[in-house]
């Protein structure tokens, strides 16, 4: 039988953004803006894409400006109708469309993303569940998720985003193993730890921030203890789901940005702006002029 559609994704928003401090003290760093537009809209932006309707961001302390941010303005759009400024007030009104519904929880500590899945559970019930970590930013002519979700029709089961990474940075992430005779794309796991070190990886295949899951997590998540960090990790709720359940590893097609990273962050900002439709060429002549000089 053909899995139904998964309609409801999960964004993990409580997190603090010490990388970016002091630009995250007040400002979730899921606001930090692409050239012109914030992280978080571009998550959005591939989950609705991917077909969800029900967006279910998990909060913490200093997240307001992303409940502000999908809200309604009334105020600014009648400045901009005001001033004519049609094509703005277009982009405002465009942010969020009226058939998709935003919940927020607050997670009350920081116990680790695990943790942060589970606050979800209320809503999400036991249907299968989409999560994306908004600072993992990926180009990608098909959206990551929508190509997660065409797997997930193919093959059910879980499916985990995966990406070859440098043996070197196996201790960054979630690594998996795939079965024996896994070719093309797609391989179920066999094996997934949280960041082995190298010399212990089973691979160097890593999970990179794109999760379709089974509702079946949340009884595996309210059993796993304390993992590495002391955060209930979501990695060891997988490795509990994969006794009774497939999960399934993709290769999806797409560049990622590790905006997580200050260097990352920046790569994205240069690339993305060279791509924009109105600033690009004056971005690329900038760019032009002040390389040699660099």
């Amino acid at each position: 039988m053909t899995p139904k559609p998964v309609k409801t994704v999960v964004f993990p928003v409580a997190g603090r953004g010490t990388r970016f401090l002091p630009a995250t003290k007040a400002s979730p760093k899921e606001m930090l803006p692409i050239v012109d537009k914030p992280l978080i809209q571009y998550a959005v932006d591939e989950a609705l894409a991917a077909g969800a309707d029900t967006l279910v961001f998990i909060t913490g302390s200093s997240k307001r400006a992303i409940e502000d941010h999908f809200d309604t303005n009334s105020d600014l759009e009648a400045v901009l109708q005001t001033q004519g400024k049609q094509e703005l007030l277009a982009t405002l009104r465009g942010i969020l469309p009226s058939y998709a519904t935003c919940v927020y929880i607050r997670q009350p500590a920081p116990l680790g993303l695990g943790h942060a899945v589970l606050c979800a559970r209320p809503v999400v019930g036991n249907a299968p569940f989409m999560v994306h970590l908004a600072d993992d930013l990926i180009d990608a002519t098909v959206p990551c998720l929508k190509q997660m979700a065409d797997v997930h029709r193919a093959h059910g089961g879980s499916v985990l985003g995966v990406q070859v990474v440098p043996p070197a940075d196996t201790d960054k992430y979630g690594i998996v193993s795939l079965e024996r005779g896994a070719e093309g794309r797609v391989g179920r796991v066999s094996h997934i730890v949280e960041k082995p070190k190298p010399r212990e990886a089973p691979s160097n295949l890593a999970v990179v921030g794109r999760y379709l899951l089974s509702g079946s997590i949340f009884e595996e998540l309210a059993q796993v203890g304390a993992g590495a960090g002391g955060e209930i990790q979501l990695t060891d709720g997988i490795a509990r789901l994969m006794r009774r359940e497939p999960v399934h590893a993709f290769q999806f097609e797409g560049k990622r940005y590790d905006c997580g990273s200050k260097l990352g962050y920046l790569q994205a900002t240069v690339e993305y702006g060279l791509r924009h439709s109105s600033l690009g060429a004056d971005f690329a002549d900038y760019l032009k002029r002040i390389v040699p000089t660099i």
